[in-house]
């Protein structure tokens, strides 16, 4: 059940755009737009948490490096210096009296010509913020997610799979309307060889026998909440292996879950109504009441010294408790299963 992200209090919103803030309803985009036409253009998606000290921007950094890299890619040259992208990602949660929320920098072309030449076309910047409490319904909380294996196979193209491209997220979007319209809260996505890659905008763990198994990042996005994970598990001795893995490996898994940027709670399953392996213990107790563990500490120029680490799960399941035909209630736990594979 994925949550529309209604924005809220917009009349008290700004938006940065090409060095100046402006009123949120203010700000625009030329309908003839060479990105609006082509998807030519790069963004990020940014979450800042509440900690004891004020909001803290995860991994704000990495972030903007990998905005730059995008570009970079597409040969388009960001007018702004990185310093200058991660101090307005800072200014604006200021600006929009933000504790906690997600920050959107995006980077488009203008208006100055229309066709598949995009030469000699203005870089435009852009940042907004807002709350986004809850990725999912509140009902899921109750009811459990299910997930369906999507027709839509993520880009054979690394630069599409690997990098936050405006145009290249059609099939992403596609394969979540998929799961959607059949019923269903997610969708996961196969590479052009059947293998696992990815949900429609997240990466994707599997557990069993206390080892961490995700695809390798051949076809789909080195996320960088993936990155934290990676790191934690290994800092706590956890065994990750990287590689590729069809369906039938991961219905043999004990737990799946899924990563990202975006606010997803926790959602547990088990026997008993709660399953924790090792990598709960080392990874989810991190961020219990929003405190921030000893280990995994990243530098963060943002708002404290450390940036936060928050560990966001869709999904999970056992075979003790693996049912096609229902979604599974489990009191004071959050469920979901495979289904349709």
């Amino acid at each position: 059940i994925i949550s529309c992200n209604v924005f809220i209090n917009t009349e008290n919103k700004l938006i940065w755009k090409n060095g100046s803030f402006q009123k949120w309803d203010d700000t625009s985009v030329h309908i003839l737009s060479h990105t609006l036409h082509y998807g030519t253009g790069v963004f990020e998606g940014v979450r800042a948490y509440k900690t004891s000290k004020g909001p803290a921007i995860f991994r704000l950094h990495e972030h903007t490096d990998r905005l730059f890299n995008a570009a970079d890619k597409l040969n388009i040259k960001i007018p702004f210096s990185k310093d200058q992208i991660n101090n307005i990602q800072c200014e604006i949660l200021n600006k929009n009296n933000l504790n906690e929320g997600y920050i959107r920098p995006i980077v488009y072309l203008g208006n100055e010509g229309l066709g598949l030449r995009a030469k000699d076309l203005s870089v435009n910047v852009a940042v907004a913020a807002w709350e986004w409490p809850s990725y999912m319904d509140p009902q899921a909380k109750e009811n459990g997610i299910s997930v369906i294996k999507s027709s839509h196979r993520q880009y054979e193209n690394p630069l599409h799979s690997g990098n936050k491209i405006i145009g290249t997220y059609f099939s992403n979007t596609m394969a979540l309307h998929e799961a959607l319209d059949s019923g269903a809260d997610e969708a996961i996505m196969l590479d052009k060889n059947g293998y696992i890659s990815e949900g429609s905008g997240e990466n994707i763990f599997l557990v069993k026998d206390n080892i961490i198994f995700t695809p390798t990042t051949d076809h789909c996005l080195n996320g960088i909440t993936r990155q934290s994970v990676i790191k934690i598990a290994k800092d706590n001795k956890i065994q990750v292996i990287e590689d590729h893995f069809n369906l039938d490996f991961l219905k043999d898994c004990e737990e799946v879950f899924l990563t990202g940027s975006v606010p997803i709670k926790n959602w547990k399953l088990g026997e008993n109504g709660i399953y924790q392996t090792d990598i709960d213990q080392g990874v989810w107790q991190l961020t219990v009441n929003g405190q921030l563990a000893n280990v995994a500490r990243w530098p963060d120029a943002s708002f404290e010294d450390d940036a936060l680490f928050v560990r966001e799960r869709v999904m999970r399941y056992t075979d003790s408790n693996f049912d096609h035909k229902k979604r599974i209630h489990l009191s004071d736990t959050r469920a979901g299963i495979i289904k349709d594979m």
